[in-house]
């Protein structure tokens, strides 16, 4: 019997893990991940990149944990010796209609408490001398980081702990009891006093499986990305983003040094076929029929109709990808880009077409559902972790063995 069951090994389940031993030291943890390795999804195909939360509505959960996740991501990541580097990027305005979104941004940015700059046409260039722009504001606070790296610290954490990683289990049915939870997988039955789910691109499904409907369906956008060859990497010293389109809920193609030295270039946003379709070609028939089958796909597709054929046209034309690319570097060539893996973002759709703009938590009867964790989930997975557990009830029928 546990005290706890984690269903998911992403970024967010491991923080989770983690939160609980920082709470309930003699807790009973286990975390179940059905791939034989935990990060395999969302997190190890992560651009890697420590984001400041300069985007999101100023005390939203992302503003707020985005802002401090920085912060704490970069201090696990000396304590522990993983390979990170605040390297700060720029927002770069290309048009003149640009600049009042700029000044949009700027201003939301300061709501937000973070310690950023305007900086003008040769300030720019002196941080990134290849970028053409008019403006573009200077974000200290943005580093980048390997998410695998740190999601595999965070289960060596639990494993210290005394908790247990079940992988190459896939959670079938969940039945919340009186006395507890049954949860069936594929390698047999087992018990909890409570289950939380971080099952990502699964997580409304997982919540169903729980018994509990939401007004949200996940649908899987796929961002694709190019490399930029080894010899034109001289191109971006550090991270190279656009003005967002406000009506657009992506962020635009742009320039990530990764700590590999690699630099990525991307992403378009398109419609996955599949919730891990990290290919073209990848289908699911029942994944697809799931989505075209639900009504505020088709109600978010009418409000988007144009943004959303230009990614598909990028999606399919590497010409047209260079084009976007070139906006902020005009010295970008078709033969500078090589592809590179693509990723793909679980983002939570309502019943009326419009996103989940906020990270969402759904509390059950003993189970705690976390049904939407985008960008930027794993720069805040730690302060995720902390909001998750924060949320449990300490009772005693619950908890008699967790708590000292």
């Amino acid at each position: 019997m546990y005290d706890f069951a984690i269903v998911g090994g992403g970024i967010v389940g491991l923080s989770t893990g983690m939160a609980i031993y920082n709470r309930f030291p003699n807790a009973r943890v286990v975390v179940i991940e059905k791939e034989s390795k935990v990060a395999e999804h969302q997190t190890g195909h992560n651009s890697g990149v420590i984001h400041s939360g300069i985007y999101y509505k100023p005390g939203s959960f992302k503003a707020r944990f985005a802002r401090q996740g920085s912060q704490s991501m970069t201090e696990f990541c000396q304590i522990h010796g993983i390979d990170h580097d605040i390297c700060g990027k720029v927002i770069v305005a290309t048009k003149e209609e640009e600049m009042p979104l700029l000044q949009n941004l700027y201003t939301r940015g300061l709501e937000n408490g973070l310690a950023i700059t305007k900086i003008g046409q040769d300030e720019l260039k002196e941080i990134e001398p290849h970028v053409k722009g008019l403006g573009a504001i200077r974000v200290p606070q943005a580093g980048i980081v390997n998410y695998r790296q740190v999601s595999e610290t965070f289960a060596e954490i639990i494993k210290e702990h005394g908790g247990e990683i079940k992988l190459n289990t896939k959670v079938e049915k969940i039945h919340e009891e009186s006395d507890g939870v049954t949860i069936e997988t594929n390698r047999g039955t087992l018990k909890t006093n409570m289950v939380i789910n971080c099952a990502g691109l699964h997580s409304d499904r997982v919540a169903a499986a729980a018994g509990y409907k939401t007004d949200m369906k996940i649908l899987p956008f796929r961002g694709e990305y190019f490399k930029l060859k080894p010899e034109k990497r001289y191109l971006v010293k550090n991270l190279i983003y656009p003005v967002p389109n406000p009506k657009f809920p992506f962020l635009g193609v742009h320039f990530t040094r990764m700590i590999s030295g690699e630099v990525d270039a991307g992403p378009n946003a398109v419609l996955s076929f599949k919730r891990e379709g990290y290919k073209k070609t990848d289908f699911n028939a029942k994944d697809l029929a799931e989505a075209l089958s639900y009504s505020g796909l088709w109600k978010m597709a009418g409000k988007f109709a144009k943004e959303g054929f230009d990614e598909y046209v990028r999606s399919f034309s590497k010409k047209q990808f260079t084009k976007s690319l070139q906006q902020l570097i005009p010295e970008i060539q078709e033969d500078d880009l090589i592809p590179a893996p693509a990723g793909v973002r679980a983002q939570a759709l309502k019943d009326d077409g419009n996103m989940v703009d906020d990270f969402h938590i759904i509390m059950g009867r003993r189970s705690i559902h976390v049904c939407n964790a985008p960008s930027p989930a794993a720069t805040a997975s730690i302060e995720i972790g902390k909001e998750v557990v924060r949320r449990i009830p300490v009772q005693s029928h619950l908890l008699e063995a967790a708590i000292i």
